[in-house]
């Protein structure tokens, strides 16, 4: 019996081909499970409903224009073309657009980038600056044609004409808008001329207000330096530049309102002021001349008390001047008595009594024995000093020898004769 025998390769290249002729482009709605966002951009989920389950992929070059995030879960509407990847021979569905079923993909992004920037804290009311009351320079981002410039500066100028307004010209709408605007905000913050800013633009669809719901603008107005002002499109028209602005006006005119005051109300508000300052100083004048009043009957009353103070400061002082005087007569008397001890104590002072002192090289000679014949001494009496020389002489060999030969030397003189 003759049969063909197919190879699996085979069979599934047929069954590929078969698949893609039999089904043009289609859309699939089902729920996304199972999805992965590939490090190489490609997007790989299952759409499943109660019956079955469809293996997807979302290639990078149709997945890179999406506005929402895909999640598990989500309910979508998927067009694609019906193939089969033939290493695992399944059958798969290659999508070339994903929306949201239901929901339009433009709020589901919405919604999703709202949650993600509340989440980070964003929209925080604590980190909410006020708009200053009395600007001298306001930064507007906007498109320099659009309804939004002309109002607020007609605004301005009708309410406050001295504030000056720099303009940083951006598209609002289309694709780099978002872009353009976000490096307005931080443009105006590096350069640091102006005291607030406003971002605004006049009124459209969702589609046409897209750029201020975009993540960029939501970080730079969250990065400003300045206190920024939202006033993008009519009054029921809300986007993420608002939840992030530190204050938001439903329309550009009620931005530039918010920012400059009126001159009549600036007016009311400096005389209600000036009437406020007025009182204050004259309460405080009040105040101070009651408390010097205060004062200068308190200090008549304390006089009596200063002079008695001041005769008993006088008491004390003589007391002390006596005490000090009569301890430095006794330190002068104690003083002088060692003076007296020191001088007795003098050996130079023996030398005023008419004695003198016979030295070696600065030493005294204290005994005959320690002479020699023919050395030569120092001589020192009371007026001055002279050389002599040992003419002769004898050593006595014990001390009382020496004893009787130091008293005879006394008294003969002649031993000693002056060096010519």
């Amino acid at each position: 019996m003759n049969f063909k025998v197919y190879t699996v390769g085979e069979l599934t290249r047929q069954i590929k081909d078969l698949i893609e002729e039999s089904f043009p482009p289609l859309w699939v709605e089902g729920e996304i499970s199972n999805f992965v966002h590939h490090g190489s951009g490609h997007m790989y989920f299952s759409l499943k409903d109660q019956e079955a389950v469809l293996r997807a992929v979302f290639f990078r070059q149709y997945n890179s224009r999406l506005l929402f995030r895909p999640e598990n879960g989500m309910q979508v509407l998927a067009r694609g073309t019906l193939t089969v990847y033939e290493p695992s021979g399944q059958y798969q569905l290659v999508v070339s657009e994903l929306r949201p079923s239901g929901t339009g993909a433009l709020q589901l992004a919405f919604e999703q980038l709202k949650a993600r920037l509340e989440a980070r804290g964003f929209f925080d009311e604590e980190r909410k600056r006020p708009v200053p009351s009395f600007p001298e320079v306001v930064g507007v981002v906007t498109s320099p044609t659009g309804a939004a410039v002309r109002d607020i500066i007609s605004v301005i100028a009708r309410r406050c004409p001295p504030i000056e307004i720099v303009l940083y010209p951006v598209r609002v709408q289309g694709e780099g808008a978002a872009a353009e605007i976000a490096e307005g905000i931080r443009a105006f913050g590096r350069w640091g001329g102006a005291d607030v800013l406003i971002v605004a633009r006049g009124g459209g669809s969702l589609e046409d207000l897209w750029a201020f719901n975009e993540e960029p603008v939501a970080r730079a107005i969250f990065a400003s330096r300045l206190p920024v002002v939202s006033g993008v499109g009519h009054e029921t028209d809300t986007t993420i530049a608002d939840y992030v602005a530190d204050v938001r006006a439903p329309t550009p005119s009620a931005a530039a309102e918010l920012i400059a005051p009126e001159r009549t109300e600036v007016s009311v508000r400096l005389s209600v002021a000036a009437g406020t300052l007025l009182s204050c100083v004259r309460r405080l004048v009040d105040d101070g001349r009651a408390g010097v009043q205060h004062a200068a009957v308190q200090i008549d009353r304390a006089v009596p008390d200063i002079n008695r103070e001041r005769q008993r400061t006088d008491d004390l002082t003589r007391d002390a001047v006596a005490v000090v005087e009569q301890q430095v007569r006794g330190y002068q008397k104690t003083l002088h008595g060692f003076s007296l001890a020191l001088r007795s104590l003098d050996p130079y002072a023996v030398l005023q009594r008419g004695y003198a002192l016979v030295q070696r090289d600065g030493h005294v000679i204290e005994n005959v024995a320690d002479v020699s014949v023919g050395e030569r001494l120092n001589v020192r009496v009371r007026d001055g000093d002279f050389p002599v020389r040992v003419d002769s002489g004898q050593v006595v060999p014990d001390r009382a020898r020496r004893r009787k030969a130091a008293a005879v030397a006394k008294e003969q003189a002649h031993l000693f004769t002056m060096e010519e």
